[in-house]
């Protein structure tokens, strides 16, 4: 039995956030935190690679800090920073009194054998940025499969690489964070599965090494997002948050946002959601109404199962 969400389509999310967009124009720079958003017990954050990247990276900061947020993440955009530039962009994060909770940057693949040691290379240079722009987190991809190899030889070298990672970012109190990618996005990733991740996560053993639980990318690969969160919520220390189809706003496609919401409130998750979708409309207007509709769904009873046809 087929089983439809009840959410809002597009055109109903464009109409929700109709009034913060209104609001949007006529905000100070500096608008005060809302009661609101006090009152969410994890941490919000924005990707800042999915806003516009026509626009300067502190314009992208601006908009973040306009809609409400108070973190934001990077990939790998302060390596290309000249010292003047890294001046001023950790400059407007301090005058917006925004925290970067998550780096990415890393460019080796700790799933190939041959590439442990450029990552732990990669690793030590990545390093001292933390203390630069205040940031104790970061993200590590899989890399590729590698023709012709066995996966359990790239499983083993991951394993082993993870467990690097997290001997030399302990001391510093630096978490490394592993995440999959769905098949569709990159066909030739190797760590496609949340499921595999996790048990990838708990065979490494190490309290600095975590998951980065992606929604958008497990939906398009697996599904059955909330039982795989309930039952590795320990090891979980970031989430991603777009919707499937399109990585657009939460609530606009197949994804059932509200109930993830409330089962992270209920899970007494207290770490980092970052919005990672890409907006259909203005995007502080869209960031606002992600958070809004974030703030709604968890004030919101979930619909008993006995109302679903």
């Amino acid at each position: 039995m087929r089983m439809e969400f009840s959410g809002m389509n597009r055109r109903e999310f464009s109409r929700t956030v109709a009034g913060a967009a209104l609001g949007a124009a006529v905000l100070p720079s500096a608008p005060p935190l809302l009661a609101a958003e006090m009152q969410v017990p994890f941490k919000l954050s924005v990707m800042l690679w999915t806003l516009p990247r026509s626009l300067p990276l502190d314009q992208r900061m601006q908009m973040a800090y306009d809609a409400g947020y108070r973190y934001v993440e990077l990939t790998g955009e302060f390596l290309s920073w000249s010292p003047a530039e890294f001046g001023v962009m950790t400059g407007k994060l301090h005058s917006l009194n925004l925290q970067v909770d998550t780096l990415g940057g890393f460019h080796h693949a700790p799933a190939d054998p041959a590439q442990g040691d450029a990552v732990i290379a990669e690793l030590n240079q990545l390093m001292p940025y933390t203390e630069r722009i205040g940031c104790s987190r970061f993200i590590i991809l899989s890399g590729n499969r590698i023709p012709g190899m066995p996966p359990e030889r790239q499983r083993q070298a991951l394993v082993d690489t993870l467990k690097r990672m997290g001997d030399i970012a302990g001391p510093k109190n630096v978490t490394i964070l592993l995440e999959n990618i769905d098949p569709h996005e990159n066909p030739k990733y190797f760590l496609t599965s949340s499921s595999e991740g996790f048990d990838i996560i708990r065979e490494v053993n190490h309290p600095n090494v975590r998951f980065l639980y992606d929604f958008y990318h497990e939906q398009i690969s697996f599904g059955n997002l909330i039982t795989k969160l309930e039952g590795n919520i320990d090891i979980i220390d970031l989430v991603h948050i777009a919707d499937v189809p399109g990585r657009h706003e939460p609530g606009t496609g197949e994804i059932d946002y509200a109930n993830i919401f409330r089962k992270l409130a209920a899970l007494k998750y207290n770490r980092y959601a970052a919005m990672e979708f890409l907006p259909t409309i203005e995007p502080v207007a869209s960031l606002r109404g992600a958070r809004e509709y974030l703030q709604k769904s968890l004030n919101t009873q979930a619909v008993p199962n006995s109302t679903l046809v």
